[in-house]
């Protein structure tokens, strides 16, 4: 159950078929919203195939999916026109599809570089600029969030392309926010190592999620369901003068380096 009312909104979640996309569109749908999701290959079943049920008219609507790369133009324009033509309106875009296999930037092919750079940032600024266009039209504008990532806001060894294409998500943030206004607003919900499947079956694996969660002051890592609700409060009427802003989720931060050499760092060793 949640809180947020979206029922009459149209909700788009890019990368919305599994992990921290599938969680945000749920929300969104359990909140009463029409969510589209999209994705370069579809799951065999629909996301919520156990709990829609036709038969009763107080259920939530299924999510829809349209398999979508969105690193195509034509694809994202057909993606839009789609969406409008399906429900007369279109009021909030979660840009989450992105990510980075790991690779070393003195080894990184300019090929990998580039489609990297493509996926994580250029692609988002396309679909902005189209779902701004409809957003504009309707007397009640419509938000846009970004999923950005911590990597933006520190090193990011072993994912360099990555977190500069993140950090230019957020700068593109405010500066959208800016062009945009009042009738869009424009955010970003900036997690740390969130635990997926994805995660899991990575370069970091299972012992080193664990590792990394022993580091959080939370004394665990970021759940899929806790970016779905920072997505859902920052779309909402609750937000309404957040625009521009980047809401950071790492369970406390990071512990500094510095303390793990040093004897006052034994203070925040964990039992």
């Amino acid at each position: 159950m949640t809180a947020f009312d979206f029922s009459g909104k149209t909700v788009l979640v890019t990368g919305g078929t599994r992990g921290i996309g599938a969680a945000i569109a749920q929300a969104f749908r359990l909140a009463g919203a029409i969510v589209y999701v999209c994705g370069r290959s579809l799951p065999a079943e629909p996301q919520d195939a156990d709990t829609a049920d036709t038969a009763d008219t107080d259920a939530p609507a299924p999510i829809r999916a349209i398999a979508t790369d969105v690193r195509d133009i034509d694809a994202l324009d057909a993606l839009i026109a789609r969406i409008e033509a399906e429900t007369g309106r279109l009021d909030v875009v979660v840009s989450n599809a992105g990510g980075a296999p790991f690779a070393l930037a003195a080894q990184a092919s300019p090929r990998f570089t580039e489609s990297v750079i493509r996926l994580n940032l250029i692609a988002p600024l396309w679909l902005a600029q189209r779902a701004n266009a409809v957003m504009q039209r309707q007397a009640e504008g419509g938000v846009l969030l970004f999923v950005g990532s911590v990597s933006a806001l520190r090193p990011s060894p072993g994912t360099a392309a990555y977190g500069a294409a993140k950090a230019g998500v957020l700068n593109a943030v405010r500066s959208l926010a800016v062009e945009w206004a009042p009738k869009v607003r424009v955010a970003a919900v900036s997690p740390s190592l969130v635990q997926t499947d994805a995660a899991t079956s990575d370069h970091v694996g299972e012992k080193g999620l664990q590792a990394a969660a022993a580091t959080v002051p939370a004394g665990r890592l970021a759940l899929p369901e806790d970016v779905a609700q920072a997505c859902l409060f920052l779309a909402s009427g609750y937000a309404s003068y957040a625009s521009g802003a980047n809401l950071v989720l790492e369970g406390g931060g990071e512990v500094p380096a510095f303390l793990a050499a040093t004897a006052a760092g034994k203070a925040f060793e964990r039992a």
